[in-house]
C-alpha cells in the first residue's frame, strides 16, 4: 500500500485511548484548570480537600499542611484514614484504587459522606499523576501502611510498615517538573490565605502550615495555625477589619432549610463598595449563582418590608432598588449541597435551583430577627440604603453620561486614544499609560496595526473612598469605559460588565518603574476590582515592567530590571560600565520602550489574577481605604520588602 493510501487509512489503531493517569499527563489543565502558578497550588488544595471532607464528616479536627526543603509539599490529618482493604471490584486495596483511578474515592459514596469539596471531585489520583514521586502513609486498623508512586504509577503493593492506635493519613508530593514548567515553588502566602479560608468556612479544626524552607529571628520554621470558633463570623471581622464599621454587630444565622446546610454572616460598613462572597462546599464560587441570588432576594425582600413599614421611606421621591441594600455590604454565604452543579465561564457558577429558595428563607429569617432586636442598626441600615438611593440616581445620570459617545471625539472614542488598524479584538492591546509625556513616546515607539495608547493624565480617582457617581463622573475613567467599548449595569447588578464589545483583549497598565508609578498601578488595579472585576478574571489585565537601568560599555548596551540584574550585568562587562537610572517611561526613546517594555518578542508582560477573591478584597480595602491603622500596620509589616525612590 503506498505512504499516501496508508496516511488515509483510518482503522481503530488510529484512535489513540488514553486511560485515566495518562490522560490527566497529556491533558493536566482539563483536570487542574492551567499548569501555571495556580494549577500547582491547586494541587495542594485537592489533598486538603480530602482532609476537609473528613472534617465535615466529622472525623477530624486537624489539618496540617508542610512545605518541605525541596518544595514537595506534605499534608496530614487524623481522620479516619484511607481504606485499605482489598476493592472487590478492582482486586487492589482500596488505597490504591483511591490513588491510581481517576474518580474513585469515597467522596462518590453517598454513606460515606452527605457532601465533599473539591470543585470537580478530581481528586487525589490527579495530584499523583502530576507528581515524579507520591508516598501515601495511612493510619488505620491498629497499623501502618504505605504505599509509593512515580507518575502515577504505584512502585509496591500497600504494605503494612507497623503498628499504631492513631488514625489518619498522610500524603508527601513532588510535583513534576516537566509538567509545570513555569514553576514548583510553592507560595506559603498563597497556601495561608487558603488556609485560613478553610479554617473559618470549617469551625472547630485546626490547620497549621509550616514552610521548612524558611526560618524567623529564633531559627524556628515560619509557621501559622488557624482556628475559628465561630466560622463566619470571625471571617467577617477580619475581612471587614479594614473597614469602618456602620453597626457594631455581625448580623449571622446557622442551620439547615430545604436539607440544605446553610451559613450566612453579614455587617455594613461606611463604605461604598458591595462584597460579597460566597461558597460552595468549601469552594469560592466567584461567579456566583443560585446561592447569592437567593441571598440577596431575601436581603432585599426583607429590608425594604421593614423600611417601609417604619414609614422612614415615605418622603423618597424614587424606588429603591436591590444595589441601595447592598451598599456598604460585606456579607459571606456558604451552602454544602450534595450534588452541586456548576457552570459559567469557569464552572463556578452555582446552578442548582432549590437553594435559592433555601437561602432567600434563611437570610429573611436571620434579618426579621435582627432588625427587631436592634431598632438602633435597623435606623442606620435603612439610613444608608436612602442615601445609595439618592447617590444611584445621580450614578445612573453619569453612567449614560459614560455610554453616550462624545461628540468631540471620532466614532465616540476618546480625543486622547491613538488607536490601531487591526479590527480583530483578539489581537489588539492597549496601554494606559501615565502621562503625556510617556503617551508621546508610547505612540511614537508602538506597533500601530495592533498596539493602542491612552495616555491617562496624573493620579485617577481613588474608587475605594468614593460614591458610584463620582467614579462614573470622573473624566479619566470615562475615557477607560469608552476606549475599552465595554458597557455597565445589569437589573441584577448596576456594575456588572458586559464584554461583548471589549475592544483590546489585552489591556495593558505602563507605568513608571517608581513609588508614584506603583501608586497610579495600585489606583488603577483598585477600579478594574471594583469596577471591571469580570476584565481580571477574563485574564484581559497586565501589567507592563519597564527595565531600571540601562548599562553601557563601549558599543555594548544591556537593560537591567532590578539591582541584581545590574550587578551581574556590570561584573560580566569587568565592571566600570556607566549606568543610567531610568525614573520614568519619559526618560526613554521610542525606540528603546518598543525594545524593552512593548515588543512582544523580548518584553516581559505580568498577568494580573484573583487568586483569592476575598484576600484580595481586604487588601484593597487595607491599602486604599479610610482607615489608617490597618494600613500602618502593614506597612510595617512589610516594610523589608519595600523600595523607596529618594
Amino acid at each position: 500500500m503506498s505512504e499516501e493510501a496508508n496516511k488515509k487509512q483510518y482503522s481503530a489503531d488510529s484512535i489513540q485511548a488514553l486511560e485515566g493517569m495518562e490522560h490527566v499527563r497529556m491533558r493536566p489543565s482539563m483536570y487542574i484548570g492551567d499548569v501555571g502558578v495556580r494549577g500547582l497550588h491547586h494541587l495542594v488544595y485537592e489533598v486538603v480537600d480530602n482532609s476537609i471532607d473528613e472534617a465535615m464528616a466529622g472525623h477530624c479536627d486537624r489539618i496540617d499542611v508542610i512545605i518541605n526543603e525541596d518544595n514537595s509539599i506534605t499534608t496530614q490529618d487524623n481522620g479516619r484514614g484511607i481504606p485499605v482493604d482489598l476493592h472487590k471490584k478492582e482486586g487492589v486495596s482500596a488505597l490504591e484504587v483511591v490513588m491510581t483511578k481517576i474518580g474513585a474515592g469515597g467522596k462518590f459514596d453517598k454513606d460515606s459522606y452527605k457532601v465533599s469539596g473539591g470543585l470537580h471531585g478530581v481528586g487525589v489520583s490527579v495530584v499523583n499523576a502530576l507528581s515524579v514521586h507520591l508516598k501515601a502513609t495511612v493510619y488505620r486498623d491498629g497499623k501502618i501502611w504505605e504505599q509509593e508512586y512515580e507518575r502515577g504509577k504505584t512502585l509496591y503493593p500497600v504494605k503494612s510498615v507497623g503498628e499504631s492506635d492513631e488514625t489518619g493519613t498522610i500524603v508527601t508530593f513532588v510535583p513534576d517538573n516537566s509538567i509545570f514548567t513555569q514553576t514548583t515553588e510553592y507560595s506559603y502566602e498563597t497556601l495561608c490565605n487558603r488556609m485560613r479560608e478553610l479554617s473559618y468556612l470549617n469551625k472547630g479544626v485546626t490547620i497549621t502550615i509550616t514552610d521548612k524552607r524558611n526560618k524567623d529571628e529564633k531559627g524556628e520554621y515560619i509557621a501559622e495555625t488557624f482556628y475559628s470558633e465561630e466560622g463566619l463570623k470571625e471571617f467577617i471581622k477580619f475581612l471587614d477589619g479594614t473597614r469602618e464599621p456602620l453597626i457594631q454587630n455581625v448580623i449571622s444565622m446557622e442551620g439547615e432549610k430545604n436539607g440544605i446546610p446553610v451559613e450566612v454572616a453579614m455587617v455594613y460598613n461606611t463604605g461604598y463598595t458591595e462584597n460579597l462572597h460566597s461558597y460552595v462546599n468549601n469552594i469560592n464560587t466567584h461567579e456566583g449563582g443560585t446561592h447569592l441570588s437567593g441571598f440577596r432576594r431575601g436581603l432585599t425582600s426583607t429590608l425594604k418590608k421593614y423600611a417601609d413599614n417604619s414609614g422612614m421611606l415615605d418622603k423618597l421621591k424614587f424606588e429603591i432598588s436591590g444595589d441601595d441594600f447592598r451598599e456598604g455590604l460585606t456579607a459571606i454565604v456558604s451552602v454544602k449541597v450534595a450534588e452541586p452543579q456548576f457552570e459559567g465561564q469557569t464552572k463556578t457558577k452555582l446552578g442548582n435551583r432549590e437553594v435559592t429558595s433555601a437561602v432567600s428563607q434563611a437570610v429573611s429569617e436571620m434579618l426579621t430577627i435582627y432588625l427587631e432586636e436592634h431598632p438602633d442598626d435597623a435606623k442606620q441600615i435603612v439610613e444608608k440604603v436612602k442615601l445609595a438611593a439618592q447617590a444611584r440616581h445621580a450614578a445612573a445620570k453619569a453612567r449614560e453620561m459614560v455610554q453616550r459617545k462624545n461628540p468631540m471625539s471620532v466614532g465616540g472614542l476618546p480625543g486622547k486614544l491613538s488607536d490601531c488598524s487591526e479590527q480583530d479584538p483578539t489581537l489588539c492591546e492597549v496601554f494606559l499609560v501615565e502621562g503625556d509625556s510617556a503617551g508621546g513616546t508610547a505612540k511614537q515607539g508602538r506597533n500601530r496595526h495592533f498596539q493602542a495608547i491612552l495616555p491617562l493624565r496624573g493620579k485617577i480617582l481613588n474608587v475605594e473612598k468614593a460614591m458610584q457617581h463620582k467614579v462614573f463622573e470622573n473624566e479619566e475613567i470615562k475615557n477607560i469605559y469608552t476606549a475599552l467599548g465595554v458597557t455597565i449595569g445589569t437589573e441584577e447588578d448596576s456594575k456588572a460588565l458586559n464584554l461583548e464589545k471589549l475592544r483590546y483583549h489585552k489591556v495593558v497598565i505602563m507605568c513608571d518603574a517608581d513609588v508614584d508609578g506603583s501608586h497610579i498601578e495600585t489606583l488603577i488595579l483598585t477600579f478594574f476590582f471594583r469596577y471591571m472585576r469580570e476584565l481580571i478574571e477574563g485574564g484581559h489585565v497586565y501589567i507592563a515592567t519597564p527595565p531600571l537601568y540601562l548599562l553601557k560599555k563601549g558599543s555594548k548596551k544591556r537593560y537591567a530590571w532590578n539591582e541584581k540584574e545590574r550587578e551581574a550585568i556590570n561584573a560580566e562587562m569587568n565592571g566600570g560600565a556607566s549606568i543610567q537610572r531610568y525614573k520614568g517611561l519619559g526618560e526613554m526613546n521610542a525606540e528603546q520602550l518598543w525594545d524593552t517594555t512593548m515588543n512582544p518578542e523580548f518584553r516581559t508582560l505580568r498577568q494580573v489574577n484573583i487568586d483569592n477573591a476575598t484576600e484580595s478584597d481586604r487588601i484593597f480595602s487595607m491599602l486604599m481605604g479610610d482607615e489608617v491603622p490597618p494600613r500602618r500596620e502593614f506597612i510595617e509589616k512589610n516594610a523589608v520588602y519595600a523600595n523607596i525612590d529618594v
